[in-house]
Formats: structure tokens, sequence, C-alpha cells
């Protein structure tokens, strides 16, 4: 794994502990269980496996601590059976929320759009070139025609900024 993509699940892993912890609680119906994935995600993290560029943090780590807790509960109870295993496995993959999620995703997005839209003009643009398009950073500042250490401030920037906003959402 290189160290970037490393210290990018790590950071996020610390950041959104508690929020994952939640996720996995509701999949598995267990905290002890659910803390336990979490924490050997973060060990196996911490392996250094190798992995390529991850899109979504949240959505790798969540998957990554999910298998760890299946095979887990394979290995101590075989309460799951195959059944119950798949089932698992396809709540994960169900892509379509309810009406509720939806519009909760609508909300978050509307409120995502209007902190772009109060960000100076480059940096919202790198941030939708990084974000939204998946362009790398070099190719980001070679499109902005800016330097690469710059499209690096300003992504730091947009993150300093969604994070301020994100941990005021959370009160």
């Amino acid at each position: 794994m290189s160290e970037d993509t490393q210290l990018v699940l790590l950071n996020y892993l610390g950041k959104h502990y508690a929020a994952l912890k939640q996720r996995l609680i509701r999949k598995l119906g267990n905290a002890e269980d659910a803390g336990d994935a979490l924490h050997d995600t973060w060990l196996r993290l911490k392996g250094g496996e190798d992995l390529g560029p991850i899109q979504n943090p949240g959505a790798y780590l969540s998957r990554m601590a999910i298998n760890i807790a299946v095979d887990v509960q394979r290995r101590h109870s075989r309460l799951l059976s195959g059944d119950d295993i798949d089932e698992l496995l396809e709540e994960l993959v169900d892509p379509a929320p309810d009406p509720s999620q939806a519009a909760e995703i609508r909300s978050d997005l509307d409120a995502l759009f209007g902190l772009l839209d109060r960000m100076p003009a480059r940096r919202r643009a790198v941030a939708l070139l990084v974000h939204a398009e998946g362009v790398t950073q070099k190719e980001a500042a070679r499109r902005l025609g800016v330097s690469l250490r710059t499209v690096e401030y300003e992504l730091k920037r947009v993150h300093e900024r969604l994070d301020a906003y994100l941990a005021t959402e959370k009160k």
C-alpha cells in the first residue's frame, strides 16, 4: 500500500471512527463486534497491504470492516448460515436509498454545493476537478495553469472547511 493511501485511510478511520462504528453496529447488531472489526481494520491497514488508489475511503473502510467482522463471526460462532452471510452482503450492495435516505442525501448535497459556492473560484475548481471528475492533482494543476503545490494547498483548505462543517453538523 502506498504511504499516501495508508495515511488517507488511517486518517479517515480516526476522524470518522464513531460514524463507521455506528454503521457497523447497525449491520452486525453488536457493538463489541463492530469495535473489534474496526480495530482489526486498523491493524490490517498498519500492516501495509498493497492497495491501489481508493476512490471512497468511507465505503472502502466499511466494506473492509464488514468483511473482517464476517470472517471473525465465522471463526468464533458458526451461528451465521450461508443465507445469513448472503443477506448481510446483499445489504451492503444495495445502492438504492429509501425515501428518507434520499432526502437526507439531497440535503447533504445541497449543503456541500452551498459550501463550494462560498469558496474562492480556484479552490472550488480544484475540488471539483479532483473529487468530482477524479483527475489527479498533477492534471488539475496543468488544467488550471497553477503549480502542483497550489493544488495541494487549495485541497487542504477545502478539506479543512469540510471538516469544520462536518464537526458542526455532528453537534
